[in-house]
């Protein structure tokens, strides 16, 4: 299959880029993507304290990520014309809205619900971040700006998510969503410090975002897209039973293991920006190859704690490269449509966390805590291979 590859070009980019307010939207991801990673670390005592299977706790992921979609496949049609500066800033207050409500949930509905408007605002801010960032610097660095951004991820996984899984057993589970809070709390007042006003100016609407559905390159690359992310999601979100079930390992180890798996997400968030520069069809399949050679490694090696920790680095490092790939690859399909196809994007990504939710909590529940490793693995591969297959012309 072929598209035409052109150079992205935007005729709002900045001839001198505004680094601040990239790093800004990156504090922006980090504390968004740091509440929606907190369940993996804590849903063990989520479930207790709500007195709900583990299984049942785990679709707080699932809700985030289905309202997450629909945010980002609608939020450009719904504001037009909206100023991105304030509807980057709006998104970020309602992320921190969620963690407080969360923090304070009686029951699993009440935590469900909150948990939904944190997908809107996961959604929304992901769905945008591409277009905001090509406002922001000229286009010729939208994949080190997008590295930036990503960088919020990477730093939420090696920092937030094991500090969060220590907190927990200090604090308790509550207090680390009001932690979270207080990180948006800070994201807000970098964007309002550092971000200018932008207003669209290319196509919006559904017919522009008919147009890009109607790229077979497109939707092959979302149906990939689909496998890597749901692959990898299945595992992760349960990552805690599994690594317990296959090790035995307590708290304390876990949130080292963690902290591995971060560092090595970071390492991958830093090299996706040059090879997705440089080589883009390269990327887009080595990483999510590491990714699951990683989360099957993890399931034939985590008996012994040297295999567990190399196996968590591996899969650490593929997902780290992933969005930034990724999203790279939709500018550069795209690269006229760029809301439109980063919303599609965030979208299918946000389906397949959902997806991977669902089908990893039958697979805890129903086989072994270990099962989403091998099915997660073998998704995330076979992802890989499909999104590389798709050629690009010049």
């Amino acid at each position: 299959m072929t598209t035409t590859t052109e150079p992205i070009e935007t005729s709002t980019a900045q001839e001198k880029a505004s680094w601040a307010g990239v790093a800004s939207l990156s504090l922006g991801i980090f504390a968004i993507v740091m509440a929606e990673f907190l369940p993996a670390s804590l849903l063990p005592r989520i479930a207790d304290d709500l007195t709900v299977s583990v299984g049942a706790a785990g679709q707080a992921v699932t809700l985030t990520a289905l309202a997450a979609a629909l945010s980002a496949l609608f939020i450009a049609v719904v504001l037009p014309k909206a100023d991105r500066r304030r509807v980057m800033i709006g998104l970020t207050l309602l992320a921190v809205l969620s963690n407080v409500v969360v923090a304070l949930a009686p029951n699993l509905f009440v935590l469900l619900a909150a948990r939904i408007l944190l997908g809107v605002a996961l959604g929304g801010f992901w769905a945008m971040a591409t277009a905001m960032a090509a406002h922001l610097v000229p286009a010729h660095h939208l994949g080190r700006a997008l590295t930036v951004i990503n960088s919020g991820v990477a730093v939420a996984t090696v920092a937030a998510v094991p500090l969060g899984a220590w907190l927990g057993d200090v604090w308790g589970w509550r207090a680390v969503f009001l932690l979270g809070a207080g990180v948006g709390v800070l994201a807000l007042i970098a964007q309002a410090v550092t971000l200018s006003r932008v207003t669209p100016t290319g196509a919006t609407g559904l017919g522009a975002l008919g147009a890009v559905l109607r790229s077979g390159v497109v939707l092959v690359g979302l149906l990939a897209i689909l496998l890597i992310f749901s692959g990898h999601f299945s595992g992760f979100t349960y990552i805690r039973p599994a690594a317990e079930s296959l090790s035995g390992i307590d708290g304390g180890v876990f949130a080292v293991l963690l902290l591995v798996f971060g560092i090595a997400n970071f390492a991958g968030t830093a090299l996706a920006g040059p090879l997705a520069d440089r080589s883009p069809r390269t990327g887009v399949f080595l990483f999510p190859a590491v990714l699951g050679a990683g989360m099957l490694a993890m399931y034939f090696t985590g008996a012994s704690s040297a295999g567990l920790f190399i196996a968590v680095a591996l899969w650490g490092l593929g997902f780290g490269g992933i969005p930034t790939t990724v999203l790279s690859w939709g500018a550069r399909t795209q690269p006229d449509r760029l809301e439109q196809i980063g919303g599609l994007i965030v979208t299918i990504c946000n389906v397949a966390i959902a997806v991977g939710a669902i089908v990893g909590g039958f697979l805890v529940d129903d086989i072994s805590a270990s099962a989403p490793l091998i099915i997660g693995g073998v998704t995330a591969i076979a992802g890989a291979v499909l999104l590389a297959s798709l050629r690009r012309t010049r």
